[in-house]
């Protein structure tokens, strides 16, 4: 309980006045009084106050109308209102319009003391929020990237430097941890900003598609082909082309993505004419490259030719320190898409959010938190909004001791039960390659029951 809280007594019933200013008094509360809502605007004019105490039923201006306009005026400053039981109902609606709580006449020491415990600890969220938001407008941000963590501070300063040359670079990193948003950062900052950026998931086409989406064709170049057509090579036209999945390119294609990016020409599908083209090509995989060459699935030269720079995101389980910021700004986000009144996470779901794995890392967090707005009912996301996160006999509790290596051992060898240690169908719940996965099981000293 914060006993520098300063507190505005407003209630046109002067034994009201009195009682509640002696026992926020005795409390240590800075505490003062006024009988009118008039008055008590006067009095928040020229002072500012943490919380008001408002009668319903005040002559001239009610305490409903008190709380309209503080609301509007004074949006941090907290409204309890006090009501008979016959008005609950309408301290409810009260409540709608952003009155933190009520309270019922007579009311009791212990009632009060309730009350405020929980005004403090919504005061303290608030500021809570309001620093991390205040973060949030500090620290690097880079085409919405979040982040003020030291991994997170060392791409910012890679992609500052990076983002100077023409040189290609290889963003590494899970699903979901961000790699498109770190490319699009690395185009803002770049000479090439007024020029196109082209995304494209290479994982998303077979190989004849993605040919011809890359290269264009002419008319008649195969059925269908009823026009000709620009790639994405031409598209692009000085601009910046992002190749997400680049470990799903066949060794076919990639012979002819090494060729287009040493000689800077391609020709379409039907044609024979060369045509020069001028472009940055920055590359995303989730895959280990080094892996596929070994395994004979990915050329050398190429990987070499596409990773002169590299950046490697580290997946969310490993910043927990950006955690909070983070689910604050998503909270914010769909806040106001969905037009609901959810300001704060408790502290306990934080710590969970903290401690839990995110398999899917940001994106998982996100859809989380979304979802999580919309099945509030309070202005407060608790643990129960977050039931979805607890898998069954899950070993991420919130009074547990588990340290981040626990409880990635501890994941990962769940997805191998339910999948039957099937180590293909594992490697793609965890957005990793076979062999990373055969790495962590051999790391872990994981075995097969």
């Amino acid at each position: 309980m914060d006993q520098q809280m300063k507190i505005l007594i407003v209630d046109d019933e002067l034994v009201v006045r009195e009682s509640l200013y002696h026992w926020f008094s005795r409390e240590g509360y800075h505490t003062q009084s006024a009988k009118s809502g008039k008055e008590a605007l006067e009095k928040l004019e020229t002072e500012n106050f943490d919380t008001l105490f408002v009668d319903m039923k005040m002559p001239g201006m009610s305490g409903f109308e008190l709380l309209e306009i503080v609301k509007k005026r004074y949006p941090d400053t907290a409204v309890v209102i006090i009501t008979a039981y016959g008005s609950i109902d309408t301290a409810v609606q009260a409540m709608k319009i952003g009155a933190s709580d009520y309270l019922l006449k007579p009311f009791k020491p212990d009632q009060l003391s309730l009350i405020m415990e929980k005004i403090s600890q919504q005061i303290k969220l608030a500021s809570e929020y309001r620093y991390l938001k205040g973060q949030m407008d500090k620290i690097c941000r880079f085409d919405n990237i979040i982040g003020e963590s030291d991994p997170m501070k060392k791409i910012y300063t890679l992609i500052e430097e990076v983002a100077k040359t023409d040189a290609p670079v290889l963003i590494l990193g899970e699903t979901g941890t961000g790699k498109e948003l770190i490319a699009k950062a690395i185009h803002v900052k770049s000479h090439r900003n007024n020029l196109p950026f082209v995304p494209l998931n290479c994982g998303a086409f077979p190989d004849s598609l993605l040919e011809s989406e890359l290269f264009g064709y002419n008319k008649g170049a195969f059925t269908g082909a009823s026009h000709n057509r620009k790639g994405f090579f031409e598209v692009v036209s000085g601009g910046t082309l992002f190749l997400d999945e680049i470990g799903e390119v066949s060794q076919k294609m990639q012979v002819s993505l090494l060729r287009v990016l040493q000689e800077k020409k391609i020709t379409r599908l039907g044609d024979t004419r060369g045509i020069d083209v001028d472009f940055r090509l920055l590359s995303a995989t989730r895959q280990d490259l080094e892996s596929k060459i070994l395994d004979g699935h990915f050329r050398s030269d190429f990987f070499y030719r596409i990773n002169i720079i590299s950046i490697e995101i580290p997946p969310l389980r490993e910043r927990k320190e950006d955690i909070a910021l983070l689910a604050y700004h998503f909270l914010e986000k769909y806040s106001q898409e969905t037009t609901k009144k959810v300001d704060t996470l408790d502290k306990k779901t934080l710590e969970y959010l903290k401690r839990y794995p995110w398999p899917g890392n940001v994106r998982e967090l996100e859809n989380a938190i979304e979802r999580a707005v919309v099945l509030s009912k309070s202005r407060t996301l608790t643990l129960e909004d977050f039931y979805f996160l607890k898998p069954v006999s899950s070993p991420f509790s919130i009074g547990g001791t588990l340290t981040l290596k626990d409880m990635e051992r501890q994941y990962i060898n769940t997805i191998l039960q339910d999948s039957q240690w099937n180590i293909t169908r594992s490697a793609e719940i965890l957005g990793i390659s076979r062999a990373t996965l055969h790495r962590i099981i051999k790391r872990f000293h994981m075995e097969k029951p």
